[in-house]
């Protein structure tokens, strides 16, 4: 079975070495298998046909049986068309040709019948089809009786003669090569239990389906085995890791109870609470405990993470609190200090900046137990900063840290591995949560603490840049401080948007007598955390920044963030950008700057915005809007590696696939019974790094 699908498809009849190379670079297929879970992206009904007579505006495309009477030829040079006069019992269309003309001329014989196929554009009283697809009906009636395949295809490959008509017809091959090979992998209960239709039909009706009923069970049965396989593999990497690594178990919880009823000088939101139980309740699991907690901007995730390790810190082992940048690891050291000097708890800040005689006297301290809490950057991963017994470590905005750095600290304790809490300000979408981080316990923050004031958020022109500098004024006189937020650092010739060095200078010449700070990519870290710390310290009235400023800095009397051309950024990375502000107890504004034509999605963007400050609903919005890419925005679609599963709309098939998958684990978390056995052999046969384990070949 595997060696059919394993076939280069330089062997398929119509591909051949070239074809096929230009495949391999176009759409990333270089097999059989790959090719047949080219899945359709929409279909046409070819099962109706319509009257000339019944065509109205606004039909989408139609399929007509007639014949020509006539032709026409048009113009001259490249302005030159061919018009077909096409006419039925109840009337008559133009069909018309731009290209091709002394081809379509030789092919096509005046008074045979002829079934065509195109959308419908009215001129005046007629009806007319560019280019529409034509054969004669005898042949058409035989083999269009189904709804027709529409596949994703490149102007490369149209040129080669690889339309989505040619993989229609290379698709209907290598199906029937295929058949005798498939084999069903998902266990006879499985199927029968939620109701799945067998593998080989699903395939033949996702790509050639009879009908809509054919076509919607095909989805339903490939979309869960493939959501059933990718959850079957996270929940079985979580099993391994249990079993694996017992975690260091925590009972005393008295430094913590001393804390939150004498030394803590704000109430924890009831979401909170619930947080710090679901933490502790994995501390005294005997299991080493991986959890992610999620919540907004301003959620207070730093205060959990604290009153946890101040439970790992009573039970006598050490923390690390690892931070993306210098300014946030220093921010939170600073920040938490102030709740463990009464509390007698030693701590430290670790950076790439700290000097060697600061780096000297943390390490003798960690060796001998009397440093209880490192904070910092990468540096803390370093193979040289080794701790006397680290028992818990937090990883703060956890996306901007690979897996191998990770692990890193895992290591750091060689008789038990420490617990592990990563957290991140960016709201993930249920179903994206569940199949991204499916191995992780997740837990979500998804209140604010009481007395904080909903960001103003306002939908601003070009042209109302009076009112917008008016606001800055008013803000400035009040004694606070302006975000300005731009998405390049220079003028660009081929993007028509607003850029850092010019709005620099623009905002110098409109505000004389304000200290303005510069922050972007292209500057040194150490001219960077300079220019971050004399906004931090109130040096400096205006930050004039990129989004290098997204992540990190804590500026509580920040009022304003103006972000220009704010069309050109993602809705989540907006409304991270959005959360540097509010964090003091004043009012506080968002403005959103943007030119005066916006598309449909831009628009939606900047209303969704406007309308709400729920991260949670925001970052719903913006996986319809933009697909499961990398929810910071830069649109890693590969890793989830879904072949048809839509994550905006396939919420209700995730959680039938993963309840089925923890089912199936509890009962037989080695697959040993005999019904589970191709199951197993399947899973066996994927290399170890690969993420979906669905794929056919």
């Amino acid at each position: 079975m595997a060696g059919f699908f394993h076939k280069s498809i330089e062997f398929l009849k119509g591909i051949g070495p070239e074809k096929a190379a230009l495949i391999n670079k176009e759409l990333g297929y270089f097999n059989y298998g790959d090719l047949l879970q080219h899945f359709p992206f929409r279909y046409e009904d070819r099962t109706i046909f319509r009257k000339i007579s019944s065509l109205t505006d606004g039909l989408g495309s139609a399929q007509i049986i007639g014949k020509i009477v006539r032709f026409e030829t048009i113009g001259v040079g490249r302005k030159q068309r061919l018009i077909g006069k096409f006419q039925d019992e109840t009337g008559e269309i133009d069909l018309i040709w731009f290209q091709g003309i002394k081809w379509i001329q030789q092919k096509i014989k005046l008074g045979l019948i002829y079934v065509v196929y195109g959308k419908p554009i009215r001129y005046g009283q007629r009806f007319s089809l560019s280019h529409p697809e034509i054969e004669p009906s005898g042949k058409t009636t035989l083999n269009k009786q189904f709804l027709h395949p529409v596949y994703h295809t490149s102007e490369k490959l149209k040129r080669s003669f690889l339309d989505s008509k040619a993989l229609s017809k290379i698709m209907k091959l290598l199906l029937a090569g295929a058949i005798p090979h498939i084999q069903d992998k998902l266990p006879p209960a499985i199927r029968e239990q939620f109701s799945l239709i067998d593998k080989k039909f699903s395939l033949i009706h996702i790509h050639f389906p009879k009908d809509q009923i054919s076509l919607k069970k095909a989805q339903y049965r490939l979309k869960f085995e493939e959501l059933f396989f990718i959850q079957l593999r996270l929940i079985t990497l979580k099993l391994a890791r249990i079993d694996k690594f017992k975690g260091i178990t925590f009972k005393n919880s008295e430094l913590l109870n001393n804390f939150y009823h004498t030394l803590l000088p704000f109430s924890l939101t009831t979401a909170q609470k619930k947080v710090i139980k679901e933490i502790y309740a994995d501390f005294r699991s005997g299991h080493q405990m991986n959890r992610l907690v999620q919540g907004d901007v301003g959620s207070g995730k730093t205060i959990v993470a604290f009153m946890c390790m101040l439970i790992a810190v009573g039970n006598d082992t050490q923390c690390a609190f690892m931070a993306p940048t210098e300014i946030l690891a220093e921010q939170h050291y600073h920040g938490l200090k102030e709740f463990a000097e009464p509390l007698g708890i030693k701590m430290a800040c670790l950076t790439g900046s700290s000097k060697k005689v600061e780096r000297i006297s943390i390490q003798e301290r960690l060796d001998s137990g009397e440093l209880k809490i490192l904070i910092g950057t990468h540096a803390l991963i370093e193979d040289k900063v080794k701790f006397k017994k680290l028992g818990l470590a937090v990883i703060d905005e956890q996306h901007r840290f690979g897996v191998a750095q990770r692990a890193k600290l895992w290591n750091k304790n060689k008789t038990y591995y420490p617990h592990i809490l990563v957290m991140t300000a960016t709201p993930i979408p249920r179903t994206l949560a569940m199949t991204l981080y499916g191995d992780l316990d997740i837990s979500t923050i998804d209140q604010l603490p009481a007395g904080r004031k909903p960001i103003i958020t306002r939908h601003m022109r070009d042209a109302q840049r009076i009112q917008l500098f008016s606001l800055i004024e008013k803000e400035i006189e009040k004694g606070r401080q302006v975000y300005i937020v731009y998405p390049l650092i220079e003028e660009s010739a081929t993007m028509d948007y607003k850029d850092l060095m010019d709005g620099y200078e623009s905002i110098a010449r409109r505000f004389p007598q304000l200290y303005l700070s510069i922050c972007h990519g292209k500057m040194k870290s150490a001219d960077k955390d300079h220019e971050m710390k004399r906004f931090t310290k109130g040096e400096t009235h205006i930050m004039i920044a990129t989004t290098v400023i997204e992540v990190g800095v804590n500026v509580p009397n920040a009022s304003v963030m103006v972000i220009e051309s704010a069309e050109r950024f993602g809705l989540s990375q907006l409304h991270q950008l959005r959360g540097r502000v509010g964090r003091g107890g004043e009012q506080s504004y968002c403005l959103l700057v943007t030119g005066m034509k916006l598309t449909l999605e831009a628009k939606i963007r900047m209303q969704t915005l406007v309308e709400s400050n729920d991260g949670f609903r925001i970052a719903e919005t913006d996986l319809k809007l933009r697909g499961p890419g990398d929810p910071m925005g830069t649109q890693q679609s590969g890793a989830l590696d879904l072949i048809i599963s839509d994550l905006a709309t396939d919420g209700n098939i995730l959680n039938l696939a993963r309840n089925a998958a923890t089912d199936l684990l509890k009962r037989d978390p080695l697959l040993r019974a005999p019904e589970n056995q191709i199951l197993k052999n399947h899973i066996a046969s994927f290399n170890k790094s690969a993420v979906n384990w669905s794929k056919i070949s």
